[in-house]
């Protein structure tokens, strides 16, 4: 079997979660409060996000955000990879 490269491995993971994070900034400056509440209402299954939702977001916490968000997929990327990778047997040459 193949080693998982850690670092692509949690660089991938870090870069979807930021993406999926944008998209989420897109939602809500698109769909407006309530069109936001619908959609997380629908994509969770219909667990009430309404008392949760804030649409008044700074810019600088938003970026924050981004980045905090890429570095908890990075390092789950990399645990991922570093756990499957331990799994491996060793392969005789």
């Amino acid at each position: 079997m193949n080693r998982i490269n850690i670092k692509k491995l949690g660089f991938s993971v870090g870069i979807t979660g930021a993406i999926l994070y944008v998209g989420c900034m897109i939602v809500m400056l698109t769909a407006g409060q309530e069109g936001t509440i619908k959609f997380f209402n629908s994509l969770l299954h219909g667990l009430d996000v309404s008392s949760v939702i804030r649409m008044n977001v700074p810019l600088l916490e938003a970026l924050i955000g981004i980045v905090q968000t890429f570095i908890i997929g990075w390092l789950i990327g990399a645990a991922i990879a570093v756990f499957y990778n331990a799994q491996l047997k060793p392969s005789i040459e």
